[in-house]
């Protein structure tokens, strides 16, 4: 992993950090590439069951590095990099914010100071979003002429409605915390948005891995879908995890009073 993104782990807990703090964790090249690279890992390590996605310094991040747009010392233009990953629906840059949203394991968002452009939609990546009083956001891609292309349009839709996305979106304005907690962009604004992470990813943690990989996958697949899939989606998931040893292993605990021993997934 390169020194771009730092990751630990802790009591079935990875807490990675955007490690970029002299430039506000602002997205390089090297930063797109370490964001996939560490959700990769992540996805292939069976004893993880929640993440924490944070930025060192005052910020989480403060959007793309605009030496992206000289693609300085890159081989490859950037359009050849807006198409799709061998393997992937997403490109280069749309990875590093879809990757989270596409973990098996719930992944929770620490904000604090800038969360603009890329910043935001990486964070929109995450399954919930938990922003210090000072964070400042923005969809701010149209001060560069662009358009927001980070898997926008898939981790917005059903959590903001779509005039406030148009009105941010084609103004780039940049709004308060208290504002992104009306709009729907965070879960929830508190003091110490790192701590309340930690502490909602130890207790997901606590849970049952099989059952809490299924809930993402079932909110994942069947928010958008028709009823009768959705309901159909329910009943395969559940008859799976109700096969499984850890949902047995939930009942036993309960009545037995005791924490549970939940096995990790294969």
């Amino acid at each position: 992993m390169n020194e771009r993104v730092t990751t630990s782990i802790d009591n079935h807990v990875a807490t990675v950090m955007l490690n970029r703090a002299a430039k506000r964790n602002a997205v390089d090249l090297a930063m797109f590439s370490a964001l996939a690279e560490t959700a990769e890992s992540l996805r292939n390590n069976p004893s993880v069951r929640a993440v924490v996605l944070c930025g060192d310094g005052e910020h989480f991040c403060a959007g793309i590095d605009t030496a992206v747009f000289q693609n300085d010392g890159n081989d490859v233009s950037l359009t050849e990099m807006l198409e799709p990953v061998e393997g992937s629906t997403a490109n280069f840059f749309q990875s590093a914010a879809t990757v989270w949203h596409d973990l098996p394991v719930p992944v929770l968002a620490a904000l604090q100071g800038s969360v603009f452009g890329a910043g935001l939609q990486i964070a929109m990546g995450a399954d919930l979003r938990y922003a210090s009083p000072d964070v400042r956001m923005s969809i701010m891609e149209i001060k560069w002429g662009l358009i927001p292309d980070m898997g926008i349009t898939t981790t917005l839709a059903g959590v903001v409605p779509i005039d406030r996305v148009r009105e941010l979106a084609y103004t780039g304005r940049i709004f308060s915390a208290t504002d992104a907690l009306d709009f729907g962009f965070v879960t929830e604004v508190i003091e110490d948005s790192l701590s309340k992470a930690q502490n909602v990813a130890a207790k997901i943690a606590s849970k049952s891995p099989d059952a809490i990989r299924a809930i993402k996958k079932l909110i994942n697949d069947s928010w958008k879908d028709d009823p009768a899939s959705s309901l159909r989606r329910e009943a395969i998931l559940q008859a799976a995890v109700m096969a499984g040893e850890n949902q047995a292993e939930a009942v036993r605990a309960n009545i037995e009073q005791r924490p549970p021993r939940f096995r990790d997934p294969t």
